[in-house]
């Protein structure tokens, strides 16, 4: 019983940290129409502030308020990082998916040589939090701390999120966006804006993956962003392009699933079974879980 449990909620912070980079590049291809294979940058970016202002930064460090100062730091420079992106590369190529594509894996290599060249291809040990590195009893199982935080705060963003969406006005332009955004245009609405502005959350939430993944691997490395980036795509793709929702609910399947089969089989076998899910959710929803049948 108590490595079921273990097995749960370990999967579930796994998802939490997928959820995290997923969310970002779901609403952004949703409103967008942009695949962004750079997305992976703005985690190693976010990642790296955190490390630098943990022990740079006046007023940050690594444990109690000093370390939601360096987190909250890295997340500002993960979207700054975004929208600049957005404003410079993106912008000049929407509705150009083969140059969106090319400047954007372009993108992310040349970032993985820069973090590699300012801060060495070899992986840093993380500032940490001591509470971090303990864990909880939960029903019989100790589960890792630094689990429970990632859950806890993917659970927040979703939250925040959904709320955002629903509640505000650029929120609702996003939503009304993502359904038909001829008819936002056509209203009069400027778009781009909000365009700006999912880059920004994607790479913020991107950005908080990557501060909260180097305290649940301990370690953070230039390349980190891209093997993330890797599920993150499989999340969104069987969630539904566009759907938060539905990347939290794919997020979830991938990361249980990964767990149990790695624990139960044999190591790596979980990854092979997350990509024969993502075949039969194209085969039978190409849509995705929460995604909408396209109409021709």
């Amino acid at each position: 019983m108590s490595a079921v449990v273990l097995l749960t909620l370990t999967g579930l912070g796994l998802a939490a940290l997928y959820f995290l980079v997923a969310s970002g590049l779901s609403l952004v291809f949703g409103l967008a129409d942009v695949l962004n294979f750079a997305h992976g940058l703005f985690l190693g970016v976010g990642a790296y502030a955190t490390w630098w202002a943990a022990g740079n930064l006046p007023g940050a460090g690594s444990d109690g308020f000093g370390f939601v100062v360096a987190v909250a730091f890295g997340v500002l420079a993960g979207a700054l990082v975004a929208v600049l992106v957005e404003l410079v590369l993106i912008r000049p190529l929407y509705s150009r998916t083969i140059e969106q594509v090319l400047v954007t894996v372009g993108l992310s290599l040349a970032g993985v040589a820069l973090l590699q060249a300012t801060w060495g291809a070899d992986a840093r040990p993380f500032p940490r939090p001591a509470w971090t590195r303990d864990v909880t009893g939960v029903l019989g199982a100790n589960v890792p701390n630094a689990g429970l935080l990632l859950i806890v705060a993917a659970a927040v963003v979703l939250g925040g999120l959904l709320a955002f969406l629903r509640w505000t006005r650029y929120g609702l332009v996003i939503r009304a966006g993502v359904e038909n955004r001829e008819m936002v245009t056509a209203l009069g609405i400027d778009v781009r804006k909000a365009f700006t502005l999912v880059f920004a959350l994607g790479g913020a939430a991107a950005a908080l993956a990557g501060a909260l993944g180097g305290i649940y691997f301990g370690t953070v490395s230039p390349g980190q962003g891209g093997s993330l980036l890797i599920f993150a795509f499989i999340v969104v793709v069987i969630g539904g392009m566009g759907s938060v929702v539905g990347s939290a609910y794919a997020a979830v399947a991938v990361g249980l699933l990964q767990q149990f089969v790695n624990y139960y089989g044999t190591s790596g076998l979980g990854d092979l079974c997350v990509v024969g899910l993502l075949a039969v959710v194209l085969l039978l929803r190409p849509q995705g879980l929460a995604g909408k049948v396209a109409h021709a």
